[in-house]
């Protein structure tokens, strides 16, 4: 890489957790203003992220990653500053946040980023963000809430097992069932939570996942099929928990 090169994130499956439980949590409450700033700095936090990671499991070239990763955090810190003075409570998030980043760096520093855990903790970060939208917009720490953070994780972790499945873990009839066997528990979990009609934006997920699992799958067609998925659970998601409120 170009030393003067701007950094991104190449993951693209975090363009989508970034965004779509951000915005999941904002259509379950009040969508305003504010919400541009707050996302702005959670945008930037994420592209802080991943210079940061760099930084730590990479031995070259430190001071360049360190540089990006400062300055994305002080863009995320000038935007969040105004949703902090009009929500001081979005203050209670952070440590969460901490714990759960404290992992992701545990495994870059032993370059095992692909661990489940770490997807995992990944996971539970952007999830969070939507309960943060939720609570700019007008939300409590209620039931709501618990609801956007756990359906938001509950996707994206079913993301993440259709993608080892049709490609690193290919091969595994191990992690197959894995998929299989989660997939199905999502068509349930929603009604045992008091959320029956949050099945339906599982439907898709699970069908993806039975079609696909075990197969050759290009890097596009897969993309495409996450996209679909991350839009249709973001509509039908935000729909029917507005209805269940």
């Amino acid at each position: 890489m170009k030393k003067r090169s701007v950094v991104i994130p190449h993951e693209h499956g975090g363009w989508a957790m970034v965004s779509v439980p951000f915005l999941f949590g904002m259509m379950a409450g009040t969508p305003g203003r504010m919400h541009f700033l707050l996302f702005l700095a959670w945008f930037f936090l994420y592209l802080s992220s991943y210079p940061l990671l760099q930084s730590i499991k990479r031995t070259a070239n430190k001071g360049y990653w360190v540089r990006w990763s400062v300055l994305y955090g002080l863009t995320a810190l000038v935007c969040l500053i105004p949703s902090l003075l009009y929500k001081p409570s979005l203050c209670y998030f952070g440590a969460p946040l901490m714990v759960l980043l404290l992992v992701n760096i545990w495994h870059a520093k032993r370059k095992s980023e692909r661990a489940m855990v770490n997807d995992v903790c990944a996971i539970l970060i952007f999830s969070i963000g939507g309960a943060a939208a939720y609570l700019l917009g007008g939300g409590e720490w209620d039931k709501t809430m618990a609801a956007v953070v756990l359906f938001s994780f509950l996707h994206f972790t079913g993301s993440a097992f259709f993608v080892k499945t049709v490609f690193r873990e290919r091969t595994n009839k191990r992690w197959i069932s894995y998929a299989y066997v989660y997939h199905g528990l999502l068509l349930v979990i929603p009604w045992s939570f008091g959320y029956p009609l949050l099945t339906l934006p599982y439907i898709f997920s699970a069908a993806r996942t039975f079609a696909y699992a075990g197969k050759s799958l290009r890097p596009w067609k897969a993309g495409i099929v996450e996209i679909v998925g991350a839009l249709q659970f973001l509509l039908l998601s935000a729909y029917f928990i507005q209805l269940s409120s």
